[in-house]
């Protein structure tokens, strides 16, 4: 479905919208990829960041490094040199990334060997039918996508064998975490043959691959009124789709600054990469883009162009649990259905402060939505973002807002219907200005 010139959406359009997107998006690999098809319907021009750039007034353009996207939509008729809206995500999630090496037989099965890739809620993964997912490389360079049937699982040990598991279950992550494949007395092709074959490629050119476990479940939605919706991977494609639908709606005659989405790879290992938010992409992008449109610009022109800036950074939140209420602040309780999240940290854990937040009260208002405050129990510090990342990078007013989540990182993630439809359209009230 193109997100292109498209009017508000009811919720059932929306939630149908971000199936399609996150069942697409296996991988951040393959989450860039469908974005970038998108923008393409959407009349976006793609630019390879070998080549110089001729960008136009008015014009949508999008570059993709490795796993992560940036894409921007230049205001109509700007004389002078703007700054840039930023709608900044990740679209990367927890998983268990394939290791190099041979398939090994245990025990009359076949397994193969993974390694944990950021913060997995791992007992969520375990008896779960999964697929294997992302990137090869292959001898002549290139790379290509690819995916596998659902071909492996987790399988948990019988209760039988643990009398003491509902007490406590305690997952040792080399020994407990290896997936099953197949039976060892079959001669079926192994995971990188298989993965080839997805990609019509001969597997015998394969010499690299960065492939992760993808629970094959469908997206759903469910409740009493249909209310909530439970998917692998909101963290972060719930935000990435609402920031390219947002994006790929902005009418340039209606712009005050450069709207710009970016979605970064590596955030749950920390964001240090070449295409992560530590890395130098956006600041690349954007100073290239200042160069092409304003080539009489100089370097300060450029950091004018971003004291003018500003950027939300949309991760997910957490929404206050029924069944684990003092695991929040006492006082400060978010709700599913109660509108994004307002990620205030005084660590800096998050980058809010007191301007950012004006401009996300803005833009909801805008919206026509509501937002409320999030905040973490003292005794349990919070995560981050690539808000504090970009701040640091390059000196933008930053906020982080997000949806509220239950079961953030488990293998199926839990929202509300309500809260997808207003970041939606809170993400597109921000680029619009």
């Amino acid at each position: 479905m193109s997100t292109s010139s498209m009017g508000p959406r009811s919720a059932a359009e929306i939630t149908a919208d971000l199936t399609e997107f996150v069942s697409s998006s296996p991988s951040s690999y393959h989450a860039t990829a469908t974005a970038a098809a998108r923008f393409d319907a959407a009349g976006f021009q793609r630019l390879d960041e070998r080549s110089t750039w001729t960008l136009e007034s008015g014009a949508g353009h999008y570059v993709v490094r490795d796993g992560a996207i940036i894409a921007w939509r230049v205001p109509a008729g700007a004389n002078t040199v703007p700054g840039f809206r930023v709608f900044g995500s990740h679209t990367d999630s927890p998983a268990f990334k394939l290791k190099p090496g041979e398939e090994f037989s245990a025990e009359g099965v076949r397994q193969v060997g993974v390694e944990i890739y950021g913060g997995p809620l791992l007992n969520s993964w375990l008896d779960r039918e999964l697929a294997f997912a992302g990137q090869l490389s292959l001898a002549d360079g290139s790379v290509v996508l690819a995916q596998t049937p659902p071909i492996a699982r987790i399988p948990q040990l019988a209760i039988h064998l643990d009398r003491q598991v509902n007490e406590g279950l305690t997952l040792d992550k080399q020994r407990h975490t290896t997936p099953v494949i197949g039976l060892a007395n079959l001669a079926e092709a192994d995971v990188i043959e298989l993965l080839a074959a997805s990609a019509e490629v001969d597997p015998e050119l394969v010499v690299g691959h960065d492939v992760y476990t993808i629970p094959v479940q469908t997206p759903a939605v469910f409740g009493a009124a249909e209310e909530f919706f439970a998917s692998p991977r909101l963290d972060n494609l719930l935000s990435v789709h609402a920031g390219v639908c947002a994006l790929a709606e902005v009418d340039a005659s209606g712009l005050d600054a450069i709207a710009l989405f970016a979605g970064f790879d590596h955030e749950e290992i920390g964001s240090n990469s070449r295409s992560g938010a530590c890395g130098p992409f956006l600041a690349d992008v954007t100073e290239r883009i200042i160069a092409s449109l304003y080539p009489e610009s100089t370097r300060s022109d450029y950091l004018v162009a971003l004291a003018n800036s500003v950027c939300v950074s949309s991760d997910a939140g957490h929404a206050a649990h029924p069944n684990y209420p003092e695991r929040h602040d006492p006082h400060v309780r978010p709700r599913l259905g109660g509108g994004p999240l307002l990620k205030l940290n005084a660590q800096q854990r998050y980058a809010t402060d007191a301007v950012g937040t004006a401009v996300w009260s803005r833009a909801c208002a805008a919206a026509g939505v509501e937002y409320q405050d999030f905040v973490s129990n003292n005794a349990m510090p919070c995560g981050s973002t690539i808000g504090p990342l970009t701040a640091t990078r390059l000196g933008m007013t930053t906020v982080d807002v997000g949806p509220a989540l239950y079961s953030m990182h488990s293998a199926r993630e839990m929202v509300a219907v309500d809260d997808v439809v207003a970041l939606a359209a809170a993400a597109r009230a921000f680029l619009q200005g």
